[in-house]
């Protein structure tokens, strides 16, 4: 496939605006490390909002989907759309928490919630465990999407896209920092929104489609769109639906989606001007997310079963792709290459900009914790700020090298989303409570770290897993595998947090006196200090989760009525719309009383 003048002239414009971006704000982004990593904490909602939405759409999220859409249809999307209660949990309560604690990374915030030995080194394993090793997968996940779009579109080798896309990148994020990546975003956002929209409206009305009436008639497409699981296939229920909606949400940690918050979403927080923008920034994330933003990669996902119906369909139209790296999730790449001149060059161009958006988000949060939470805390602790920038642009660039090497090892996002889930299994509630329970403490999450890991490698890369985990011959069914990690890790933290000694009294004291998070979860300690607990503490605490909900029902009636319009049932579709409006304005109410009486 070759690409036109125009289309060559819209992918170096966009480049050409990332670096000139870059070089725009190195200077002051070079300035000292709170402007590098947090932009001196003074970004507004809007602008924190958009960068979130265009860092989680990168080269290998309409992959995924379209990867699920194919092989589990669209309530195979629930594996991720359940996750949408982990970021409204984040929204209406942990938002302001995180501005309170006025930290620089979230893993600083160790130190202020555990005290002693166990607290440094949980820091510091944990700035290499998710700084560098989960930090790099993710990455790796992305530059192989990047890898794929390069070699269905353009015809280039792996090597060839990793040198081209990284190097650009790499250079990006060392010189304009976090700054440089929330400006960039901005552009990045609407360039993204008009390529995806645009080219799901022309690839659905080609002729051998026929447009929207015809897709969704197909017969092998109709047995696709459900929204919901089919109640009569018990595995799938299950594995789809109640799992990820049960369990799978308060229980995993997954980037971007951090039960408490975490990674580069607390990032985006802690760099707000207040708790009132960082809590206005990731309310906009989460609707644009998961309401509104996967459907045209859903119809793109669904016509691809017309023209690509499986993956021999797709290595005989693009014989140079290597067998390691056919998968459902090329079918999105190969359907862009029926796109026409100019409407092509803008999607490639929005692909790549994804691809800059969100490599350099996990470069600059993977650095801000080799930085803050290793270099300055274990080895040098009296670095200067300029000392503190350059560590921070080499370890751009080391990270940006392993994860391209181990891009060229993978083979499909979906196999690497599912590694994810799995590893973190069973963290997420102690990282939900902590903020709210004196008990936990530094060995707690301790544990559960080394827990889910040990447990999900040897149910992955050894024969335990088949054994126990297997519809034919198992012990238990498939759908087993998750809770069974989830229960035995949740077991273990909980019989070593009771077996250790609780953090000491006054970090107990100093971090409540700061947090402030309400609940009954330290009435012990309050009895011990000189602390009166406010009653708007628990009131707080009670109307974010209220708030939760109703959000919750909000978007989900978002994303259900955008779906049934667009399948053209309008009576389901005008019924979810009305009750996104009734819920919307019960939000707005209780929001204004939220943000009255317990904001700043």
């Amino acid at each position: 496939m070759s690409l036109s003048t125009l289309d060559l002239l819209i992918i170096l414009f966009f480049f050409g605006i990332s670096l000139f971006i870059g070089f725009w704000v190195s200077k002051k982004a070079g300035k000292d490390s709170s402007e590098f990593f947090l932009s001196g904490k003074n970004m507004p909602w809007w602008l924190l909002g958009v960068s979130m939405v265009a860092t989680t759409f990168s080269t290998d999220t309409p992959n995924l989907v379209t990867d699920i859409v194919r092989s589990n249809g669209v309530s195979g999307n629930w594996v991720w759309w359940a996750f949408l209660l982990t970021g409204l949990l984040t929204v209406f309560v942990y938002a302001k928490l995180w501005r309170k604690s006025n930290v620089n990374t979230d893993l600083e915030f160790y130190e202020l919630r555990y005290g002693g030995p166990a607290a440094i080194f949980l820091r510091k394993f944990r700035a290499i465990y998710l700084g560098v090793i989960f930090n790099v997968i993710t990455m790796a996940s992305v530059t192989l999407a990047a890898i794929k779009i390069g070699g269905v579109m353009l015809n280039l080798d792996p090597w060839q896209t990793v040198v081209g896309a990284g190097l650009v990148t790499m250079i990006f994020s060392a010189l304009g920092g976090f700054k440089g990546v929330v400006y960039t975003d901005l552009i990045l956002f609407f360039v993204a929104m008009v390529g995806s929209i645009g080219a799901a409206y022309y690839l659905i009305n080609l002729p051998e489609i026929g447009g929207l009436n015809n897709l969704i008639s197909n017969e092998t497409i109709s047995k696709k769109i459900s929204i919901i699981p089919d109640l009569s296939d018990t595995n799938v229920l299950i594995t789809l639906f109640i799992i990820p909606l049960a369990v799978q949400w308060w229980s995993s940690w997954y980037p971007g989606a951090e039960p408490g918050g975490g990674g580069y979403i607390a990032q985006r927080m802690l760099a707000s001007k207040n708790e009132n923008h960082a809590i206005a920034a990731t309310f906009f994330f989460n609707i644009m997310h998961y309401a509104l933003r996967p459907w045209p990669w859903i119809l793109v996902a669904l016509a691809s079963l017309v023209i690509f119906p499986d993956l021999d369909s797709i290595k005989s139209a693009f014989p140079n792709i290597g067998d390691d790296k056919i998968g459902n999730d090329l079918a999105y790449s190969a359907m862009l290459t029926l796109l026409p001149s100019g409407l092509l060059g803008l999607v490639l161009a929005s692909l790549i900009s994804a691809y800059m958006s969100t490599i350099s988000t996990q470069l600059n949060w993977g650095s801000s914790y080799i930085v803050y939470d290793y270099y300055k805390q274990q080895i040098n602790p009296d670095a200067s700020e300029k000392k503190l920038v350059a560590v921070g642009r080499i370890s751009t660039v080391l990270l940006m090298v392993l994860s391209a090497i181990l891009a060229l090892l993978l083979q499909n996002a979906l196999q690497l989303f599912n590694i994810l889930l799995v590893f973190g299994a069973g963290t997420g509630l102690i990282f939900i409570l902590r903020w709210f329970w004196w008990r936990i403490n530094a060995w707690s999450e301790i544990t559960a770290m080394f827990a889910s890991g040990i447990i999900s490698i040897l149910l992955k890369l050894t024969p335990l897993g088949p054994f126990l985990f297997n519809s034919d011959n198992g012990l238990f069914e498939d759908y087993m595998e998750y809770p069974f990690v989830v229960i035995v890790t949740t077991c273990l933290w909980l019989i070593v947090t009771f077996i250790t000694k609780p953090e000491s009294d006054k970090v107990l004291i100093n971090f409540y006196s700061k947090i402030r998070p309400g609940g009954p979860g330290w009435n012990k300690v309050l009895i011990k200090s000189n602390i009166t607990k406010e009653k708007s503490e628990n009131k707080a605490l009670i109307d974010g989760l209220y708030a939760m909900i109703i959000g919750s029902v909000l978007i989900y009636s978002i994303m259900f009525s955008t779906g049934y319009l667009l399948y053209g049932e309008i009576n389901l579709g005008l019924f979810f719309m009305v009750n996104s409006i009734i819920f919307g304005v019960l939000l707005v109410f209780k929001w204004r009383k939220i943000r009255t009486k317990f904001l700043n």
